[in-house]
């Protein structure tokens, strides 16, 4: 296959997956999503929250104003799924709710790392704070200058050939709040694609 035509299929795939998982992101009141979760309340996802999580100082889930908890087997390795987590710039390519990310020094994630990015159509910038290779990434969120409003996480676990990952984030303050007064899901639908397009990118051959 000639690299041309694999451009063309790749961007033709990404467009499918993108555009199935956007139905669920969008809109509320849908039904499943790719990533197979329904509709969400904050609630349900703290009940479902990944325990081995390592949340920092001011992050606990149970105190958060805003919350949500999402996992996917994927049928590719752990190290296969990591290396495109951390692989930043790229993510646009196949994350459509990820934009103009920028990484203060280097080509990829790594513990330490400052980068910038828009994500529901807010720039962000973050900061890694846990960084584990193969199993554990977690970073702050928060306007330049300001003090730390979310912390996301991933937490990646072999299931013999396949990977269960796992996806967990705290929002704090007014504006995780107004989020979760306005559309209590959004966030957990937004990571709902954020997995299904990563399912995607990592079982492609």
């Amino acid at each position: 296959m000639s690299s041309r035509t694999w451009t063309v299929r790749q961007v033709l795939g990404v467009a499918a997956v993108a555009s199935l998982a956007l139905a669920g992101f969008m809109a509320p009141g849908r039904g499943a999503t790719l990533a197979g979760s329904s509709t969400m309340t904050m609630k349900q996802d703290l009940a479902d929250r990944e325990k081995d999580i390592h949340w920092p100082e001011g992050f606990d889930p149970s105190q958060a104003d805003l919350f949500s908890h999402n996992a996917l087997v994927i049928n590719a390795s752990c190290e296969r799924i990591w290396g495109h987590i951390i692989d930043a710039t790229m993510w646009q390519q196949w994350y459509p709710n990820s934009k103009d990310v920028r990484i203060d020094a280097g080509n990829v994630l790594k513990d330490g790392t400052v980068f910038h990015w828009s994500t529901f159509g807010l720039p962000l910038e973050s900061r890694v704070n846990e960084f584990v290779p193969y199993t554990r990434i977690g970073w702050y969120g928060y306007t330049p200058g300001a003090a730390p409003t979310f912390y996301h996480t991933w937490y990646l676990k072999p299931q013999g050939d396949v990977c269960l990952v796992v996806t967990d984030e705290v929002g704090k303050g007014k504006d995780a709040a107004h989020l979760r007064e306005t559309d209590e899901s959004l966030m957990h639908r937004g990571h709902d694609l954020w997995l299904a397009t990563l399912k995607w990118v990592s079982e492609g051959k």
